[in-house]
């Protein structure tokens, strides 16, 4: 149970590094970090929260295979978990900043 919160918790931080920091994986300083910037790092993320929750999964038992109607309802709900990251980089924020 300790597993799923954790990596709940840890997908909506990654949903929300994207569009919170101004470094590229929160390594690279990127000088202007546009929203194409941002998606592929997002996209990233996505799938480095998805192959952790395959390996948790896999530590516990065999892996169920997953048909694309899974896929589709993760990545809608990494993109609900990113939302206020989003909402505080492009609604919030003074631009220039």
């Amino acid at each position: 149970m300790l597993e799923v919160i954790l990596l709940g918790t840890l997908a909506a931080l990654a949903a929300n590094v994207p569009f919170v920091s101004g470094r590229l994986f929160g390594v690279l300083r990127v000088a202007n970090k546009h929203f194409g910037w941002q998606l592929l790092e997002w996209a990233a993320y996505y799938f480095a929260i998805g192959g952790a929750a395959w390996l948790l999964e896999s530590r516990l038992a065999t892996p169920h295979s997953q048909n694309w109607q899974f896929f589709v309802t993760t990545l809608a709900l990494f993109a609900v978990l990113s939302w206020p990251g989003f909402v505080w980089r492009f609604f919030w924020r003074k631009p220039g900043l």
